[in-house]
């Protein structure tokens, strides 16, 4: 809904690169910035090569940012939930480009798109596929579900019943299906973005707490500010029938397996056992908050540092400050807890209670 127009002209590289640093720097500089960890020796600089990695993936933020417009931070969100080979929970209305997303982000390394738009009748096996008998061949046959690509959308995945919804437990946990006792693996680099529509919408149903914790962050998209949605209907109106436009502009910046070489080096980006413990003390204050009646588990600490490693790499580090580890812990900590009820009447959300809890803990400083 929100591409670019087939005639705009395609971006200049160096001056995606510039924009989309800006886009880091501005959205830096919104986040906290009350604590400082060192370098250690043997926390160097970027090597060259690391360096040119950084720059494909500012350029590969500038595509995605042409096609999506007004929401730069939650496409930074998003990248950095691929680049951590974590799943993301989008929250929003319809028709704030959360399709969109997915199938820019996929074309920008030539990866593939599938969307499964979840509803009352959908039926696992319309999710993972199922095992089928040939009569010509007189043997069984294996029909590959949607969830055998690269980027799955699952749309609305709230509008389907828990049954449907567990079909895809396993293919996000082990990236796999089994089927007829035999497991198949989907291919790499495997994410699934899934959409809900808030709670107090008609029809929906709660998504289990097995499956919220399987996703690495959720993030809220809202409505565009007055200039952006200016910007976005000029875009869409100047010369196109129909609302619906081209993604012709997004230009492939990595390979499948350039991006899996991505996520590797991210998993190495150094991070202090100092940092490790401030995350961790983080998850753990969510079991002791008293305004929390439900805390998060131990893939919370996990996925908290390793997106924090994938933001410190984006922004050209390769060690984790704790302002890593802060900026990211509201998107990776929302969808897992749940506020007492007297809480919730004060009127008081999951975002404001998480921001006080953070201000208390105290970062390590060296």
């Amino acid at each position: 809904m929100t591409d670019t127009p087939e005639n705009q002209p395609e971006i200049n590289e160096q001056a995606a690169i510039d924009s989309a640093e800006q886009v880091s720097a501005n959205l830096s500089s919104a986040e906290p910035n009350n604590a400082n960890v060192t370098a250690t020796a043997s926390q160097e600089s970027l090597s060259t090569e690391q360096q040119d990695t950084v720059n494909k993936l500012r350029l590969l933020l500038a595509q995605v940012n042409t096609a999506l417009v007004g929401q730069q931070s939650v496409v930074k969100h998003v990248v950095l939930a691929l680049l951590s080979n974590g799943h993301v929970l989008l929250e929003g209305v319809p028709g704030l480009g959360k399709t969109l997303l997915v199938r820019a982000l996929s074309r920008t390394f030539s990866g593939d798109f599938k969307r499964i738009q979840f509803t009352p009748d959908l039926m696992p096996s319309d999710v993972t596929g199922h095992v089928v008998f040939d009569m010509q061949n007189q043997s069984f046959q294996m029909n590959y579900g949607p969830v055998f690509t690269n980027l799955l959308l699952a749309d609305e995945i709230n509008r389907a019943p828990a049954k449907s919804q567990a079909a895809l437990l396993e293919v996000m946990q082990e990236k796999q299906v089994t089927t007829e006792g035999e497991s198949r693996k989907v291919p790499l680099p495997f994410m699934v973005l899934a959409t809900q529509n808030p709670l107090e919408q008609e029809g929906t149903y709660p998504l289990p707490e097995a499956e919220l914790d399987r996703f690495l962050i959720k993030v809220i998209i809202d409505f565009p500010n007055a200039s952006d949605e200016v910007k976005l209907t000029k875009l869409i109106t100047a010369g196109h029938v129909g609302d619906n436009s081209s993604i012709d502009s997004v230009k492939p910046v990595l390979s499948a397996s350039d991006l899996l070489g991505i996520q590797q080096q991210v998993a190495d980006v150094s991070i202090d056992d100092q940092v490790i413990d401030y995350a961790v003390r983080i998850v753990r204050a969510t079991r002791e908050h008293p305004s929390i009646y439900r805390g998060a588990g131990s893939r919370a600490s996990i996925g908290l540092v390793r997106i924090a490693k994938a933001n410190a790499f984006l922004e050209g580090r390769n060690f984790v400050l704790p302002d890593d580890v802060k900026a990211m812990a509201i998107a990776v900590l929302q969808h897992r807890i749940a506020l007492t009820p007297d809480v919730e009447i004060e009127g008081l959300g999951v975002n404001d209670v998480l921001g006080q809890m953070l201000m208390d803990i105290e970062a390590p400083r060296k």
